[in-house]
């Protein structure tokens, strides 16, 4: 079985999931360390109300994280996906 490199199409692609596949990454990781700060519960007064507005606020940054996170994962499994049928497609129509 000889070596098969990646050239044409194929390397480009590749190179494409490679940079979604980290762009998915980051925000995930960027989603959980925000995740992390954020309280489940918290029982505050009238004079802590600042605390309760950084917690809206960290809220809102997890809830916009959720889209590009979405997105980013789909597309990176929709590219994986062609190079599977990409690497795949010469052996098959050797079958039929």
């Amino acid at each position: 079985m000889d070596s098969q490199t990646l050239t044409g199409p194929l390397l480009y692609i590749v190179i494409a999931w490679g940079i979604v596949t980290a762009a998915f990454l980051v925000l995930w990781l960027r989603r959980s360390l925000l995740a992390s700060h954020e309280d489940d519960q918290i029982f505050l007064d009238a004079a802590e109300e600042h605390m309760a507005r950084e917690q809206r606020e960290l809220v809102a940054k997890i809830e916009a994280l959720s889209k590009p996170i979405m997105g980013t994962g789909i597309l990176a499994g929709v590219l994986l996906l062609v190079i599977a049928g990409m690497l795949l497609k010469p052996g098959l129509q050797g079958l039929f």
